[in-house]
This record gives C-alpha cells, sequence and structure tokens, in this order.
C-alpha cells in the first residue's frame, strides 16, 4: 500500500511539475477517443487483436515504420494481442494567434503503437533509464518520502519505462485564411474513417517531419495517436442465456451516459442509463426491449444522441460530429451486443496523463469506453459448429465460417474460447483456425 500511495504521489506532483507556473495561454485543447474491450458473457476480459481495426491511411506513423531512425519492430502473435485498443484519440487545438505549442502524452499501462504528424519522442525507450531513475528519485525527495526509500527499492529490479509520444515544436496555425494549407493535407485512398476526424473548426498544426525524404513540414487538423493495454475499465457486463445483460461499475467514480446496444440482420434496438454508480449492478431483461429498429433509423438515432451527450460534456459540435462519423458504423452497424459509455475525467487523466505547454486555458478531455460481448447464445452456436466441423463436417463448416465473418476483427478470441469449451484437440484447433485467413473462394474443408 505504502508503495502504490508513494507512487501515486510521484505522478501526481510530476503533472503538476509539467504544467508550469500555472499561467493560461491563448489556447484551447480538446481531445476525444476510444477504449474497446471484449468479453465473454461471464465478464471475462478476452485477449484479441487489437491491432486488426479499420485501416489507417499509408502515411500514418507505426513500429513497423517508426522513421527517425528508430528500430523498426516487427510484430508477433503474441504481440498483437491485448485486452484493450486505444483508438483514435486525435487532440485538436485552437489559438486566435499562431504559437508554438509542446504536448507529451504518457500511457503507463500500455503501449502506443500508431501517430501522426512524426513526434520527436515515442515509445518507453525515449527517456534513458539513468535519467528515469534520477528524476523518480528527485521526485520522491520532494513527496517526502524517507531518504533510505528510492524508486529501485520501491520497484525492485523492475525497469523503468516511460511508454509517452512527445510533440514538440508544433505550430499552431488559426483555421482561418489558410486555405493554401488545407491544400497541404495529405490524403490517401484506403477510405479511411480517419479524414472524418477533420471536419471542424480546429488550427492546422504543423511539424516538422525530422525527414530528407518527407515534405520538412508536415500538417494536419489534430494530434493523433493509438495503443494498446491489458487493463481493465471501470465497467463489467454479464449476460445470461434468459436474456438478462447486468453493468457493473467497478469503478470509483460515477459512470455516466451508458448505452446498451444490439444489432442483428440489419436491425437493432438500445436503452440508454444516464448514471450508474459506484459499485452498483443494474440489470436489463434485453427481451423485454421495444420492436428493433431498421439499421439506417437506428444509427441515425444514436448519432443523435450521442452528438447531443459529447457536446454537453464539453465537446463542439462539429467535434462532436466529427467523432460519431468516425466510430458511427462500427459503434451502430456492426452486428453483436455492446455498450457504449462515457469514461470519468479522472479516470482518463489518470490512464493518459497529458501536458500541455503553454498551459491552455481550456482542455476538454472525452474518452468513449466500448465493451464489445460474446453473447451465450453466440458463445452457445459456436461450440456446437466446432464440435460437428472436428469431423470436416462440410455444412458445419460453412456454418462456422459464416458465423465468424460476422464477428469481423473479435472472430479470433471468440473461437479460442468456443475450441477450448469444446475441449478441441491442438492439431485440429490448427485447422479450424485456419478458417480466419483462408481466402472466401477456398473449399471449406480440410483437403
Amino acid at each position: 500500500m505504502k508503495k502504490l500511495i508513494v507512487l501515486s504521489l510521484i505522478g501526481i506532483l510530476h503533472t503538476k511539475l509539467m504544467a508550469g507556473d500555472g499561467s493560461k495561454a491563448d489556447l484551447v485543447a480538446h481531445e476525444w477517443g476510444t477504449f474497446t474491450s471484449f468479453q465473454g458473457g461471464d465478464g471475462v476480459l478476452l485477449n484479441w487483436k487489437p491491432l486488426e481495426t479499420s485501416k489507417l491511411p499509408g502515411f500514418v506513423y507505426d513500429w513497423t515504420k517508426p522513421g527517425l531512425g528508430r528500430q523498426q519492430v516487427m510484430l508477433t502473435k503474441a504481440s498483437l494481442f491485448s485486452l484493450q485498443r486505444m483508438e483514435t484519440p486525435v487532440v485538436y487545438l485552437y489559438s486566435d494567434k499562431e504559437q508554438t505549442v509542446d504536448l507529451e502524452v504518457k500511457f503507463p499501462l500500455g503501449t502506443i503503437t500508431e501517430w501522426f504528424p512524426q513526434a520527436r519522442e515515442v515509445g518507453p525507450s525515449s527517456i534513458p533509464p539513468a535519467r528515469a531513475v534520477a528524476e523518480a528519485d528527485s521526485l520522491l525527495r520532494r513527496v517526502g518520502a524517507p531518504a533510505d526509500v528510492s524508486i529501485q527499492t520501491l520497484l525492485g529490479d523492475k525497469p523503468i519505462q516511460q511508454s509517452l509520444i512527445h510533440w514538440s515544436g508544433i505550430d499552431v496555425l488559426p483555421a482561418a485564411g489558410q486555405a493554401k494549407i488545407a491544400g497541404r493535407l495529405r490524403t490517401d485512398r484506403s477510405g479511411s474513417h480517419y479524414f472524418a476526424a477533420r471536419e471542424t473548426d480546429s488550427a492546422y498544426l504543423g511539424l516538422n517531419s525530422f525527414c530528407r525524404t518527407n515534405a520538412p513540414v508536415e500538417y494536419e487538423k489534430f494530434l493523433f495517436y493509438r495503443g494498446v493495454g491489458s487493463f481493465a475499465t471501470p465497467l463489467t457486463v454479464t449476460m445470461k442465456a434468459d436474456g438478462v445483460l447486468s453493468v457493473t461499475n467497478t469503478g470509483v467514480e460515477t459512470l455516466r451516459h451508458l448505452f446498451v446496444l444490439r444489432v442483428e440482420n440489419q436491425a437493432g434496438h438500445f436503452v440508454q442509463l444516464d448514471e450508474i454508480r459506484p459499485h452498483v449492478e443494474q440489470a436489463l431483461t434485453m427481451d423485454s426491449w421495444e420492436p428493433d429498429l431498421p439499421l439506417a433509423e437506428l444509427s441515425r438515432k444514436l448519432s443523435d444522441e450521442m452528438a447531443e451527450v459529447l457536446v454537453a460534456q464539453g465537446l463542439y459540435p462539429r467535434e462532436a460530429k466529427a467523432m460519431v462519423n468516425t466510430w458511427k458504423d462500427s459503434w451502430f452497424g456492426e452486428d453483436g451486443v455492446r455498450v457504449l459509455y462515457l469514461l470519468p475525467r479522472n479516470w482518463t487523466d489518470t490512464t493518459l496523463p497529458m501536458q500541455i505547454k503553454p498551459t491552455p486555458k481550456e482542455l476538454v478531455r472525452i474518452m468513449v469506453g466500448r465493451a464489445e460481448v460474446l453473447t451465450p447464445q453466440t458463445e452457445d452456436q459456436l461450440i456446437r459448429l466446432v464440435t460437428r466441423a472436428q469431423t470436416d463436417d462440410p455444412t458445419a463448416l460453412k456454418e462456422l465460417r459464416v458465423r465468424l465473418d460476422k464477428l469481423g476483427r473479435f472472430a479470433e478470441p471468440a473461437l479460442s474460447r468456443a475450441l477450448a469449451a469444446a475441449k478441441v484437440p491442438g492439431e485440429t484447433q490448427v485447422r479450424l483456425f485456419a478458417l480466419l485467413t483462408s481466402p472466401r473462394s477456398q473449399p471449406t474443408n480440410f483437403e
């Protein structure tokens, strides 16, 4: 407990020290993003491949093309699996005058995986170990820790790492009269939803690319980053075979604006909960919900409701619309049962400590949690199908393939859970996993 208290004090003090003298600049910063997890009907979080998400433009940096002479990281199967996907946080800056800004985000419980524009510092290796130890010990002294307590005595042999991204020397260029810069924003033919985030009145941002082969300055309407981590958000969702879904607030702060959503066969329905207090469980009988709405109507209604909530929390209307347009196909269009909810600001500040120099006069940070649920009905169906498919039953293989396709990026963890429940032998598991990657024109058997 002493260790946790001291480390918490370190984090608080470090944030205050980085914030400067408290003076407020002619600067406004607004951020939105999401945290996505996948879990069974029993509430157990499942490991999944969170890097296999919506396609990003080719110009976005990641660890296969990090730039600046950084070591390229070839991601292995093990490194791809995680419990949380921090998806598309974007930071908008607003100012009436041109100015230069530094912005740093730390991700103590995870790893930054993608970013744009180029950042001078990314990843845990950006701060040398000796410097990290010296800074940590200095902070310990300043919070009043005894002289015989050091960061190494608290952490033992565990190395000190700081997962972060730091953009330095950001040129903030007010949006008005910047037609030439607007034409310099990079484009891509991928059809990525990334570009929906540009539809705001935010300032243009210019950063040195630090690269001789790229344009000397990279322009964008926001700072973009993504990451992965293995930790739990403060909401647990359980679902029973009889259709009763329960949401439990496992955190210490009230969770607000929850949308419980079911989509299937181009139709769906949702229920909105205003709040759930800490350590409270609330049950919903999904079978008693009102008749489903056509998907187009459901998406329109949910988009309006979500945008209204986001504006009430501090986003500008165009920012809220940009966020909804970025995610509505995934949030409201994919088959499945999920819960969308607002994460508390304190949770965001602890999970993603942010420092901006000069200190903005306003900082809004909105993170939406997404809890995707593997329903008991879907899991039972998968168990029956993999049991039949062990004998190379072509009908079962075809049905299994269709069911997995509907699960999209959550297909692999769902299949893993079903194979374990059905006690499928290892060799057969490998063959059934091949369904996830084999071309659609390939026969659905193993001959």
